[in-house]
């Protein structure tokens, strides 16, 4: 397990959450190595934090670990939370280790934070061995292990927002690549973009893995909904390099919204349809669920003088505020990384 000399002994990454626009779904390996996809997304100022300690010798247990729930493990193959057991077997370091990682949002909310605790473990443990790794390859370890290793039914979306950060339009191509298209629009249009978003919390969490399973499994009858998501994000990225009108960018978000419902019925439920619907008419132009879908946050575009109205007419929802964030995955502790 090699570990330089002069290597810390703690490292703390923070790495980005996101908000995808349009293109969820064509990130999935089914669609795109047939279609390719495409994504439009940014990076938002929520965070999930990663700590790895080298603990002292005092220490009985190989591995101290902390999430929503605590272990203390012997061995690699005893560790239960399948994302610190596979970055630990990928990128090993000499135990006795402690593990820990806290969020600003729940998990399983729509953000993408798995991912981005993948890739912010990751990062600690190339640090903690005195690596040098470019983030396109943590994107790719993150993918391995969350889609190769794990199985999980996911796309590659989320690990490349989580690595490299801010408005980017990602693109699958038919071949396996990811091609990463930063936009670099100007910082008077971002100001103008998060003005106009509402994030709002459901208080409903969902497994994302269950949604994607049976969405993978309605991909070869839903390919004309898929193809109609992958043009969105097309459009997403003329309005955000053109003459940028939030007013169109919620009426892009709408229809892909009705295409997304229509791929299989637990992406939506009548509660969620029935927020929406009082946000369009107390004065949102579009909108969608965060992630997969079934639960997390309610991600809606809404002029700045209709924000009280909307905010109202979904006073039972909490808002997160939300700002954007230009910067991936990074190093907090030690300084200089």
């Amino acid at each position: 397990m090699p570990r330089q000399s002069n290597s810390p002994r703690i490292v703390m990454t923070a790495v980005p959450l996101r908000l995808s626009f349009a293109g969820g779904g064509t990130d999935i390996a089914d669609f795109y190595l047939k279609e390719g996809g495409a994504v439009l997304s940014t990076t938002i100022d929520k965070f999930v934090y990663v700590t790895v300690k080298s603990h002292g010798e005092l220490y009985r247990e190989p591995y101290r670990l902390n999430y929503y729930n605590a272990e203390h493990a012997q061995d690699l193959d005893s560790i239960k939370n399948d994302i610190m057991r596979e970055c630990l077997r990928l990128v090993p370091v000499e135990p006795p280790l402690y593990v820990s990682t806290v969020a600003d949002v729940p998990s399983s909310s729509g953000l993408g934070s798995s991912s981005s605790f993948a890739v912010g473990l990751l990062h600690a443990l190339h640090v903690m061995r005195g690596d040098r790794v470019s983030l396109g390859r943590l994107a790719e370890e993150a993918c391995h292990i969350e889609i190769n290793v794990l199985k999980q039914p996911i796309g590659k979306q989320d690990q490349y927002a989580a690595a490299f950060g801010g408005l980017n339009c990602m693109r699958f191509e038919t071949d396996g690549r990811v091609v990463l298209e930063p936009q670099t629009i100007s910082a008077d249009k971002i100001r103008i973009l998060f003005d106009h978003l509402m994030l709002f919390w459901t208080n409903t969490t969902r497994s994302a893995s269950e949604i994607l399973t049976r969405q993978r499994q309605a991909i070869d009858d839903r390919m004309a909904n898929l193809r109609s998501i992958k043009a969105h994000c097309e459009q997403v990225r003329h309005l955000l390099n053109g003459d940028f009108d939030p007013a169109a960018l919620g009426g892009v978000l709408d229809e892909t919204w009705r295409q997304k419902r229509g791929i299989t019925e637990a992406i939506s439920n009548s509660q969620i349809d029935q927020w929406y619907e009082i946000a369009m008419a107390a004065g949102a132009t579009g909108g969608k669920i965060a992630g997969a879908g079934g639960g997390g946050f309610l991600l809606l575009i809404v002029p700045p003088d209709r924000q009280p109205a909307v905010a109202e007419a979904l006073k039972e929802l909490d808002r997160l505020p939300i700002r954007y964030e230009a910067s991936g995955t990074r190093v907090l502790i030690p300084l200089g990384h």
